[in-house]
């Protein structure tokens, strides 16, 4: 491999028109750009839903930068020794969001020397994959999410995921009957309780929730919570997924050793980027757990196309970064109806510019 020779970053906004939250409207990245000494380029991002980039950017200018250029463009050379030096900010979270900016310009760097797309260049096993429809609502009134799986189940979606976690628990079965009302029988339903819960109110609402055959609760507590992750799966019958905010392949192998992972979540840029994420599924599939990645469908799914095991690839109405807007050209990844195909592309093949 050749030398990096130049690193350029770029924060980049752009405004939802579904937001996450009423009160953060704007999703946020950071582009960065890599040229090598041959001079071949690269274009990778790093990605903060509602805060943080600023600091993300922060890092990629300065510590980043500095660690990197002159060094080997390979990023599986570099990934190791860049986060062993950026280990004392932080072994995760920021440090490896912004981490992931640099390992995607050279994964693409990389993929554009040789002609290929990212799943050609890992090694394509799926020709396309299943959706699932997720939903960030729990502010939507039951009119609006009703209207969302409607939408759904007129796609021919087969899965869907609603937010819990009202502060009424009479609230959260409520919507959940409702959901499973017109999803019928035969479609499978998740929950995401996005860290609302503690280990008790978990262990109360498991208990009414589960009634609705429940595929997974995915976040009820807060992440870094092992202990109580461990009683809450000693408590319920119904799978726990998480993995959204775990940032490193060693907090995923404590979580799936100590028994109360069900099903992984990696978010491809909160663990570090592409080089952090094989390594995560590479563990899930020897231990036998479902990996479902994380949102981002225009990257993560073309990397689950390059997995052994088929999973769901996440789809949030309009969050899609074609859909916001932002992309030079149209995505690789293509969903339609209730499936995700990948276009044979070069690189990563997710050119961001500003709206």
């Amino acid at each position: 491999m050749s030398a990096i020779a130049r690193i350029d970053v770029r924060p980049l906004s752009v405004r939802m028109p579904r937001p996450w939250v009423p009160e953060a409207p704007d999703l946020h990245l950071v582009r960065v750009d890599v040229a090598d000494v041959d001079g071949g380029v690269g274009t990778g991002f790093s990605w903060t839903p509602s805060i943080g980039a600023s600091a993300v950017a922060a890092l990629l200018e300065d510590d980043i930068r500095r660690f990197a250029l002159g060094r080997d463009s390979d990023p599986r050379e570099l990934w190791p020794a860049l986060w062993a030096h950026l280990h004392e900010a932080g072994g995760g979270g920021i440090t490896t969001i912004a981490m992931a900016g640099i390992d995607l310009a050279l994964w693409d760097l990389r993929a554009r020397s040789r002609g290929a797309g990212i799943p050609d260049l890992l090694g394509r096993v799926h020709e396309r994959l299943l959706v699932y429809g997720s939903g960030v609502n729990l502010h939507y009134s039951e009119a609006e999410l009703a209207a969302q799986v409607e939408r759904w189940v007129d796609r021919g979606i087969r899965a869907a995921k609603i937010k819990v976690g009202r502060a009424d628990l009479r609230e959260d079965v409520a919507r959940v009957a409702l959901v499973r009302d017109i999803l019928g029988p035969d479609r499978q339903l998740m929950i995401d309780a996005n860290q609302r819960w503690d280990l008790d109110r978990a262990t109360r609402a498991l208990g009414d929730l589960c009634a609705f055959d429940l595929t997974w609760i995915e976040e009820p507590l807060r992440s870094d919570d092992t202990a109580a992750y461990r009683e809450l799966a000693r408590r319920i019958e119904t799978p726990i997924a998480l993995g959204e905010n775990l940032h490193t392949v060693h907090r995923f192998r404590e979580a799936i050793d100590a028994g109360f992972a069900a099903v992984v979540q990696p978010n491809v840029i909160r663990v570090g980027g592409i080089t952090p994420f094989l390594e995560i599924a590479a563990l899930a599939e020897e231990r036998g757990v479902m990996l479902a990645p994380h949102l981002l469908p225009d990257l993560s799914a073309q990397l689950a196309v390059t997995l052994p095991s088929a999973t769901w690839v996440e789809d949030v109405e309009d969050a899609g970064f074609e859909a916001l807007g932002i992309l030079a050209a149209p995505s690789p990844v293509r969903i339609d109806g209730a499936w995700a195909t990948v276009s044979a592309v070069r690189g990563v093949g997710l050119d961001l510019v500003a709206r």
